[in-house]
């Protein structure tokens, strides 16, 4: 019989997988989809000098924000940043190093990881900063821009519902960033809301085989929200 995928907890499933200098790809987007208790395992680990891959960093004081607190992130490779105060401030005294990339960018660097695909062209970001330094070349008269893949040494997800194989069904935006951060690890552990029995789940609803995810652990879900804005009642 093979060994299960399955992990007790967050510190069990990420034991042994992680070190210092490593690429790690994480899903979710703002704080919709992230794999929160898998980072506060991450964190534990104290490994350090990370270069990290996500669509953002999380907010100050959870998701990735908290290994910005601990220092233990000293790359980003992101699209957007702009709820993280420690973020801003590591990077502009230079704590920090930054690799921006358009949105869709991104997520093709990630999904070409995990396709076997080395490097792409895209006419994104071409005469910005974004473009400098990298292999340019003209495509029926346009220019386009060279664009490496993404591959992680880890990578983790969070998905609302998987089984015991690691097949993942994702909801709503998370699963924007959460599938192609799946598929582009080495190792991919994936933290779910619900578990259930291999064969459960409808064939034509999974997003993600199980055949891209190495281990699952099934944790309490944060439902936090970025910023929560609310209209004032009127005055009658």
């Amino acid at each position: 019989m093979s060994q299960s995928k399955v992990f007790s907890n967050c510190d069990e499933a990420l034991r042994g997988l992680v070190r210092d200098g490593q690429l790690i790809a994480v899903g979710g987007f703002g704080l919709c989809g992230i794999p929160e208790n898998l980072i506060v395992a991450l964190r534990a680990s104290g490994a350090k000098n990370l270069t990290v891959a996500s669509n953002n960093a999380g907010v100050d004081d959870w998701g990735l924000g908290l290994l910005l607190q601990t220092r233990q992130i000293s790359r980003m490779i992101s699209s957007y940043v702009g709820e993280n105060a420690e973020f801003e401030r590591q990077y502009m005294a230079g704590e920090l190093e930054l690799e921006f990339t358009p949105q869709g960018t991104l997520a093709e660097r990630l999904r070409a990881g995990g396709a076997g695909i080395p490097a792409f062209y895209t006419r994104t970001g071409v005469g910005t900063v974004v473009a400098e330094g990298k292999p340019h070349e003209v495509f029926d008269g346009e220019t386009y821009v060279l664009e490496r893949a993404i591959c992680a040494d880890v990578a983790l997800v969070k998905a609302w519902k998987g089984d015991r194989f690691g097949n993942l069904i994702f909801r709503k935006t998370a699963r924007n960033f959460n599938p192609m951060v799946a598929t582009c690890g080495k190792v991919c552990v994936a933290e779910v809301e619900e578990l259930v029995e291999t064969g459960e789940l409808d064939g034509d609803q999974i997003h993600t085989p199980g055949i891209f995810v190495d281990r699952i652990v099934q944790t309490l879900s944060v439902k936090r929200i970025e910023q929560r804005t609310v209209r004032s009642r009127s005055v009658l």
